[in-house]
């Protein structure tokens, strides 16, 4: 009697929970959704009529993890993205509060599929719409398809070097350089892999543009000391820039003139002076980002080009007019010295004529001592076609001997005739 008595509560009991609810049955919104998209799960089940007032309460599970922490009202599960790790086995259980009564239901399968990367492109962004050395660059990796966690990197061309990389769950990446260098200027491109293919971008020129340094200002004078009328070279160079660089050259803040170096460098002009030009000269160099000025160099203009060359003039035949005196000098000293040496010579030559042919002429003479003896010539034979001269020295006696005048006359050639002079 006890074991039928077993039996008959066993079977009351079964037949009250079947009376409460069936088993429930999952369905899912997407059996084979792609990543990233949502899915809904639902457990599906309701009290029997015969008790319409059950409260009935469920969990959701993926394989043995539940998906929540605690039972919810709700027969639906919102999954908003799904990802290939969350493929796998979704079950459910509905429960009945009083009495406490659960059912599961079966299992179904979930495969997330995962979308290729697509479409990578690569862009930057800098703060004033260009590169400046020593500000920020944004360095932006995107895909326009593509699923998952994706791993981005960046790499330089020139170099084949890698400058960065981030693994994320988004369709794009950023790198940024906090201060970029001119040496960062190069071709860069990037990649984007979700495990099924590397995708690289298009690669992008990146140029970084250096502001000009402060310029070194130079003033040429073509002297030691500016004068009016002088034409000077003014020059203004900035050793660091990106090209082109504007130059402007000041006088006590006016513009004088204007120049560009279109491929870097310095720049220059010539201006002729006058007495107004005095004052301060400096110089601006500037290629767009941000002017940067020199140092000013004063100039002060003295005299005028006209008076320097009649002064230099002076100077000049001065010198010459030195040099001449002294030279001068120097040949009236030498013709000094030659006319002593040539009257001695002179004198002693018809002396040893003299003694070598005694005869001859004697005649006075009336010549004073300081007279100098001087060859006098005559024509012997003018009608001959030859021309035949006769050569006479007058000679001054010694003291004591008579003053008499000796005409010496040596032939030294039968063709030569000689002759007396007669005394005037």
């Amino acid at each position: 009697m006890l074991l039928l008595w077993s039996l008959l509560v066993i079977f009351a009991s079964a037949s009250e929970e079947a009376e409460l609810f069936p088993y429930p049955v999952l369905t899912v919104s997407a059996s084979w959704p792609t990543e990233g998209s949502p899915v809904t799960l639902t457990c599906e089940t309701q009290p029997s009529p015969q008790r319409s007032n059950a409260q009935l309460r469920y969990r959701f599970f993926r394989g043995g993890r539940a998906l929540a922490s605690s039972w919810s009202s709700s027969p639906e599960l919102q999954l908003p993205a799904v990802w290939k790790e969350d493929s796998g086995s979704y079950w459910c259980q509905a429960e009945t509060v009083t009495p406490r009564v659960t059912k599961q239901s079966l299992q179904s399968q979930i495969q997330v599929q995962r979308v290729p990367v697509s479409n990578v492109s690569l862009d930057i962004w800098a703060p004033k719409g260009m590169v400046i050395e020593g500000e920020s660059l944004v360095l932006l990796c995107s895909v326009a398809e593509g699923t998952g966690n994706i791993t981005f990197s960046w790499h330089r061309e020139d170099t084949g070097t890698s400058v960065g990389r981030k693994t994320q769950r988004s369709l794009s990446a950023e790198m940024e350089v906090p201060a970029v260098q001119e040496s960062d200027a190069g071709r860069y491109y990037c990649r984007a892999d979700n495990g099924h293919e590397p995708i690289q971008s298009k690669v992008l020129s990146i140029c970084v543009r250096s502001p000009a340094s402060r310029p070194v200002f130079i003033l040429r004078v073509p002297g030691a000391q500016a004068m009016a009328g002088d034409v000077v070279e003014l020059r203004c160079e900035a050793h660091r820039g990106s090209p082109p660089i504007m130059y402007r050259f000041y006088r006590e803040n006016i513009t004088l003139q204007n120049s560009l170096a279109p491929f870097g460098g310095g720049a220059s002009f010539n201006l002729s002076l006058t007495m107004e030009h005095s004052g301060n000269y400096s110089c601006e160099a500037d290629n767009g980002l941000g002017a940067q000025h020199s140092e000013a160099v004063t100039l002060s203009i003295s005299g005028t080009r006209g008076y320097r060359r009649d002064r230099i003039t002076a100077r000049v035949l001065g010198a010459l007019c030195g040099g001449l005196g002294f030279i001068v000098a120097v040949l009236l000293l030498y013709c000094g010295f030659h006319k002593v040496s040539g009257g001695h010579s002179a004198t002693d030559a018809p002396r040893d004529a003299s003694s070598a042919n005694p005869q001859g002429s004697i005649r006075p003479s009336s010549l004073p001592d300081t007279e100098e003896l001087q060859p006098e010539y005559v024509n012997v034979n003018p009608v001959d076609v030859d021309v035949v001269y006769s050569q006479v020295w007058s000679i001054q006696p010694p003291e004591d001997s008579a003053n008499i005048r000796r005409t010496i006359l040596e032939n030294k050639d039968s063709h030569v005739i000689y002759s007396n002079i007669k005394e005037t």
